[in-house]
């Protein structure tokens, strides 16, 4: 119980990088297996998808998706090189590549030792033009042979040199990136959703790896990506982990599809861009009359929290509104309804309501983290986390 209460408690704390009212907006949809988002300056985001054998272009100009490169030989991790190369890994090839700027493709890493790799998966760029990647061999092509005996971290040195970074630690990593400064290398391992961490010396070595994080409730880690403060966004299940520099989870930002991927985007890279299930999405603040409206209503933080068996949520309407038609409503974390507290007509003033853990059928949930969230009619959201305890 000791366990599961701070993994509860990790939960609830907001941090300034994930405000109140932030919004998971959903792009495009009816994808195979999107992944790998990359986002490229003047054109869109660029994003595989796997089975579909194709990577495809969202454009920000007019919301279209159309096809930047068919076929894609499976691609996965997208990302670009110091000289905007695109730099991909290609899994039906088992080997990372580079697009040309006419197009052409040209292969950089096709074997280690004599071997082909398994299948290359996730990969990133370092200032000094190296790049690392993971290859883990459970997207092996159907009919083909595993070579290697392992499945490792690697890296191709800017003259094209391969080195074996790790051989021992993984038995399928998978989302890899630096901290802001390239001194740290994260790599996670797809079950379980472990999060490792190296020192990185000499921008070649990678030494005393440590456990980074280890989420009880991540039964997978896939993409991830840091943020210029150092906190981790890796995806996992039911949305993006948000994870601090020390190592603790300080937010989950909910998405309606598990996510496999995902990468900042816009001119100013604070667009977090999302692949899931058979979905794009995109993570950012709402504007207008949501933030202007966010001033006036307040909605509290529950008391007791932790509780059990029973809470006081209390919220205000602006004396502005005089009457507004507002709801409360309680979600768990895959948002999904559990029960509506409140949905009509509500006075200007102070009000609260009692949740007992009971579901709109009348049944006890279990206990765990919740979200309730508040909404008026002209806009204004807001929504809080809160644990049950049983």
């Amino acid at each position: 119980m000791i366990k599961k209460l701070k993994y509860y408690i990790f939960l609830l704390f907001f941090s300034f990088l994930n405000p109140l009212n932030a919004q998971v907006e959903e792009l495009a949809t009816g994808f195979l297996q999107p992944e790998g988002p990359v986002w490229m300056d003047g054109v869109g985001l660029l994003f595989s998808d796997i089975a579909a054998n194709i990577i495809y272009c969202w454009s920000p100009y007019d919301s279209s998706v159309t096809e930047f490169m068919n076929p894609s030989d499976s691609s996965n991790g997208l990302t670009f090189d110091l000289d905007s190369n695109l730099i991909l890994t290609q899994m039906a090839k088992r080997r990372v590549s580079r697009r040309e700027s006419n197009g052409t493709i040209t292969p950089l890493a096709e074997t280690y030792d004599g071997k082909k790799f398994n299948s290359p998966n996730d990969l990133v760029v370092r200032s000094d033009g190296s790049i690392f990647f993971t290859d883990p061999d459970y997207n092996l092509p159907v009919g083909q042979t595993k070579e290697l005996n392992f499945q490792g971290v690697f890296r191709i040195s800017k003259n094209g040199n391969i080195q074996v970074l790790d051989s021992t630690t993984f038995d399928e990593p998978n989302g890899i990136c630096f901290s802001p400064d390239e001194s740290k290398l994260y790599v996670n391992e797809c079950p379980g959703g472990i999060i490792y961490v190296w020192d990185v010396v000499d921008d070649s070595i990678i030494t005393n790896r440590s456990v980074f994080c280890n989420i009880p409730a991540m039964s997978y880690a896939d993409g991830m990506k840091v943020d210029p403060d150092g906190n981790i966004y890796c995806t996992g299940p039911g949305g993006v982990w948000v994870i601090s520099p020390d190592g603790v989870c300080i937010d989950t930002i909910l998405v309606p599809s598990s996510p496999s991927n995902c990468n900042w985007g816009d001119e100013d890279r604070k667009t977090l861009y999302i692949t899931g299930g058979s979905s794009l999405y995109q993570y950012r603040l709402p504007s207008g009359i949501e933030e202007r409206n966010n001033k006036s209503f307040e909605l509290n933080q529950n008391y007791p929290n932790p509780f059990n068996p029973s809470t006081e949520i209390t919220y205000t309407v602006p004396s502005i509104e005089k009457s507004i038609d507002v709801s409360l409503r309680v979600y768990d974390l895959l948002g999904r309804e559990v029960i509506t507290l409140i949905d009509g007509i509500e006075e200007a003033g102070k009000h609260s309501v009692e949740w007992n853990g009971i579901n709109s059928a009348g049944q006890k949930v279990a206990g765990g983290v919740y979200l309730y969230q508040l909404k008026s009619k002209n806009g204004y959201v807001d929504t809080r986390k809160m644990i049950l305890l049983r």
